[in-house]
């Protein structure tokens, strides 16, 4: 939730029980001090320090006690949402929790995100619960204050209570009329099912979401809402290619919702008050998701793109709102952003984008909880791009004992693995790890894509070891599942290796079949790795089937993408942030020493 105006209808309800208490109208200074509190909150830069005086202000005058204490609850909100003294915003909101009822709930809602935020998880549940008892005559915050307390639960990972508590917000949002509501909370509790769990839920919702008649915005931001569950419940299963239509769905929605204005007329029933997510926030969160669709696909240029437009507007809305949920939004961006970077030979940026994502989580302790799995994934993705294996093995290492996600889980494991295959001599480690990811047998997830990437190690490591036909099985299997959902990284990485081992086994016109395609893909991605490993078989491709110029073309580009791969490699292990690499364990470091030169071995990058 973000900030709401100063100068509003609450502000107005405030004033009216003012003039009633003192028998006369409206006071001019209090509406003076209001208006002038919001021209400063939203003046360009916001002026917050003048913004807090005015309502300081109003304490002067001797207020009745329902203004002084919606003023508590007006600073507090502004101090938690615009400022770092969240000490004073806590003071504030504390003042106003006991206080009226229009005041009590939104003071303990804002209070219990900053609880959060200070990661005092234990002191926002109680407060909550208790709001959430006395507010059953308040349909608004009685939904409110039941989906944040489900929120808690997701936190700690209690998915049952959680799904308890959505269901009870469903189940009252029916019993008070508010078909919005319940969707809002059926919705909810499709993010906290498992992938095999979602199906009667999403044909329910949809059937709801599409008969449901009343405000137009209202509509269309169910509308994403649903979608956006849709299109991650796709990406959750790595199905890229199935997911389109709904993607394509979820854009045209949002430019819809982004033509509507707000000033609708408010509906009869307070239940359908409730906003899952602000439209300004709906708009980062499709190019988020777009994002996430463009890098399992393979259209890293275009997960580019959209990082750039969201990571654009995201800096906009940090100007006026310090909402927790826009950091979370900027990590996840940069998390895939690295990932693109890796495969697109940028090193020394992916790096710094690493160090990006310790900074903003150093800011917020519950952002570092939520995070710190998927950091030290990154930096053994960085890592083993830079040959330092033995870093690679502990960050993921570090990395699987802090996640309970199951596809992070599956993922992590599957990058190990291919560690130990580089490593050659860590047999034991590594057929523990496969036997737990095995493709052929109880794969632990339902992701297509990392059931397809499960069996490319296996043909990995069957080529390594010599056995051609058992590779050739495992990354026909991988070709057939990767060209189903257009994973086209995984679609060149078979490729090209399935060329090599036609080549090693002498069949030239079979591997130049491979290779040529895999190229091709690669450069389209683009896929440094994959061009590197590519041309340096065209070369002798070429060279064993008599083809001079094209050899002669093919050596030059290896050379090409070889001094890229070294000049960007010699960049990144010089950077102070390399440093990063040893860090597995507490919080992440907040300065780093200079390196004196790369540290890992550059022949066998090349």
């Amino acid at each position: 939730t973000t900030s709401r105006p100063i100068y509003d209808n609450q502000s107005a309800n405030t004033r009216q029980s003012t003039a009633g208490d003192r028998k006369i109208a409206p006071e001019s200074w209090y509406l003076a001090l209001l208006g002038f509190a919001e021209h400063f909150r939203t003046s360009s830069p916001p002026k917050i320090r003048l913004c807090v005086h005015c309502l300081q202000a109003v304490f002067q005058f001797k207020p009745p006690q329902r203004v002084e204490a919606r003023t508590h609850l007006q600073l507090g909100s502004v101090l938690y949402h615009h400022t770092k003294n969240s000490e004073l915003a806590r003071s504030h909101l504390e003042k106003a929790i006991p206080q009226f009822e229009d005041v009590k709930f939104e003071a303990a809602s804002l209070l219990s995100e900053l609880y959060c935020q200070q990661n005092l998880v234990d002191s926002a549940k109680p407060l909550l619960r208790k709001a959430i008892q006395i507010s059953q005559q308040t349909p608004y915050w009685h939904c409110r204050l039941l989906f944040q307390l489900a929120q808690l639960h997701t936190l700690e990972k209690d998915l049952v209570s959680a799904c308890d508590l959505l269901g009870v917000g469903a189940e009252y949002a029916r019993v008070v009329g508010s078909e919005y509501t319940r969707c809002c909370n059926l919705d909810l509790l499709l993010m906290e099912r498992k992938l095999g769990e979602v199906h009667p839920l999403l044909t329910l919702c949809g059937t709801i979401v599409e008969n449901w008649q009343g405000n137009p915005i209202q509509k269309e931001s169910l509308r994403v809402f649903f979608l956006v569950l849709q299109v991650t419940h796709y990406l959750d299963a790595g199905q890229v290619k199935s997911v389109k239509p709904c993607l394509k769905q979820l854009q045209q929605c949002i430019q819809t919702i982004s033509t509507l204005h707000d000033d609708e007329i408010l509906p009869s029933n307070p239940a359908d008050l409730f906003h899952w997510l602000p439209k300004e926030h709906m708009c980062v969160l499709v190019y988020l998701v777009t994002v996430m669709h463009s890098m399992q696909a393979g259209y890293l240029e275009k997960a580019q793109k959209y990082t750039d437009k969201a990571l654009m507007q995201l800096e906009k809305l940090k100007m006026l709102d310090s909402s927790p949920i826009l950091s979370t939004f900027q990590v996840i961006l940069l998390e895939h952003i690295i990932m693109c970077r890796l495969v697109t030979g940028h090193k020394a940026t992916a790096l710094q984008e690493i160090s990006q994502v310790c900074q903003l989580c150093q800011q917020s302790p519950r952002l570092f909880t939520n995070h710190a799995a998927q950091l030290h994934t990154l930096l053994g993705l960085y890592c083993i791009s830079v040959n330092c294996m033995d870093n690679a093995e502990a960050q993921f290492t570090a990395a699987l004992r802090l996640t309970t996600h199951q596809e992070l889980w599956a993922f992590i494991v599957t990058n190990l693995a291919s560690v130990y295959i580089r490593e050659g001599n860590r047999h034991q480690e590594l057929y523990s790890l496969l036997e737990r990811i095995n493709p052929d047998h109880n794969f632990p997830v339902s992701s297509h894509c990392l059931r397809a990437a499960a069996f490319y190690i296996r043909g990995l490591l069957s080529f390594f070891q010599g056995r051609y036909n058992e590779a050739k099985r495992f990354l026909r299997e991988t070709l057939k599942m990767s060209n189903a959902e257009d994973l086209n990284r995984l679609t060149a990485c078979s490729l090209v290796l399935l060329g090599h081992i036609f080549y090693v086994l002498g069949n030239h016109r079979e591997s130049n079949n491979m290779v040529v395609p895999a190229m091709q893909l690669a450069s389209k991605i683009p896929d440094m790795s994959v061009q590197l490993w590519s041309s340096a078989l065209l070369k002798d491709l070429n060279k064993a089937l008599g083809n001079t110029i094209d050899a002669h073309e093919a050596a030059q580009m290896h050379q090409n993408f070889s001094q890229q791969l070294l000049q960007d490699h010699i960049a990144a292990c010089s950077l102070p942030e390399h440093n990063l690499i040893s860090w597995t364990d507490g919080p992440p470091p907040g300065q780093f020493q200079a390196q004196n030169g790369p540290t890992s071995s550059l022949a066998s990058l090349l």
